[in-house]
């Protein structure tokens, strides 16, 4: 019996979708296997997590669970479906769960009454065998600013079930899409009727799938899929935002039997940076100026983040805590262009003076001036 995905998280039944990712984030780090090893508990719990967060993600999964709780995933259609037991498919910290998708509520109900023991109201209607989809995969990688900057390519290698060369993913011995089952006709499903009620159970004959493999496979055994190493490169586009989430449609598992693959998801996390601070698409960096270049006006030299020398106009008059903006220097934006970079105005106040140098500053204090803010 799954366990309450509300209390798994630690949220309440009408929690936002962004308190639901955050706690889902949270714990989930919590938990990685690679953070806890050869620790039975925390495995446990991490895969809690993701069968929580795989129904409470989901519009659909959510509404049927409120309304139906547990039930509304009997029959193998629950969130927990994904892991199928194989533990952390991924060997350098990336980890694997099932997101859910191609499901609608229409489904997500038939099992429910599955659930119940009761198959269709009424029959006579007639659909395909449910596809065994893909199993959706999930990374997460952490990139500096700059990197976020230009841009960057990431490779994710990991091991997964792929459509098998042999069969082309259907499981036959010569490689060609098996007939349909005779018994259930292709549904996947056989009926039997007491009264007004149809009760439905998995077609025995051809296991659920539909259709009929009389001779499998000899390398991956009729399942279509087999489990390889991967290597996949991801291109992390220049501007992205810390929290940004890629997808890669059909580069996640394999479907069985032919049924369609799952997406591939990279999560980027972007460090904080020494030099600026980022917000939204602009930049922030503090810099020293002098004083005589604040009163009477001049120029200063920075450094961009792609690495360039900028001179930058400072007006005489410059006040400590103001801002001034250099246009097209911060972050590439969607749009094709460029935020602004915003330099943060300070002062660097020496502790060593000479004598000639506190004269001078003497006689600056003393200087009568009708303008106020003057010393």
């Amino acid at each position: 019996m799954n366990k309450n995905p509300y209390e798994v998280l630690g949220v309440a039944r009408d929690a936002s979708d962004a308190d639901i990712k955050k706690a889902y984030h949270k714990l989930v780090m919590k938990y990685h296997p690679d953070r806890n090893p050869d620790n039975k508990d925390a495995e446990e719990k991490f895969k809690e997590v993701n069968n929580a967060f795989d129904i409470l993600k989901d519009p659909q999964k959510r509404a049927a669970y409120d309304r139906f709780g547990d039930a509304a995933f009997a029959g193998g259609n629950g969130a927990g479906a994904g892991f199928g037991g194989a533990g952390n498919p991924f060997g350098d910290g990336a980890f694997h769960f099932n997101m859910g998708g191609g499901a609608g509520m229409e489904d997500i109900l038939r099992e429910a009454m599955r659930g119940f023991g009761f198959g269709d109201f009424g029959g006579g209607a007639t659909r395909g065998a449910p596809q065994r989809g893909g199993r959706d995969l999930l990374d997460e990688v952490t990139i500096d600013l700059k990197d976020a900057y230009f841009g960057k390519t990431h490779t994710v290698k990991f091991s997964s079930n792929v459509e098998c060369e042999k069969c082309h993913g259907n499981g036959t011995a010569d490689g060609k899409p098996a007939p349909a089952c005779p018994r259930c006709g292709g549904s996947g499903f056989v009926q039997t009727r007491q009264g007004f009620f149809a009760m439905e159970a998995p077609c025995p004959e051809c296991n659920g799938l539909g259709r009929k493999i009389d001779k499998k496979c000899s390398e991956c055994d009729g399942s279509g899929t087999q489990h390889k190493q991967r290597t996949l490169e991801v291109k992390i586009p220049a501007g992205v935002e810390d929290g940004a989430r890629l997808r890669l449609a059909g580069q996640g598992e394999a479907g069985a039997n032919g049924a369609p693959a799952g997406d591939f998801y990279l999560d980027v996390r972007v460090r904080p940076d020494k030099r600026f601070e980022r917000i939204n698409d602009n930049l922030i960096m503090r810099v020293d100026v002098p004083f005589v270049t604040l009163a009477l006006g001049g120029e200063i030299e920075v450094e961009t983040i792609d690495d360039k020398k900028l001179a930058v106009k400072v007006p005489a008059g410059t006040q400590v805590g103001e801002k001034l903006r250099v246009r097209g220097h911060g972050m590439p934006t969607r749009r094709g262009g460029y935020g602004d970079l915003y330099i943060d105005v300070a002062i660097h106040i020496p502790t060593k003076l000479t004598d000639k140098q506190k004269k001078l500053l003497g006689e600056f204090a003393g200087a009568k001036s009708d303008k106020k803010g003057w010393f």
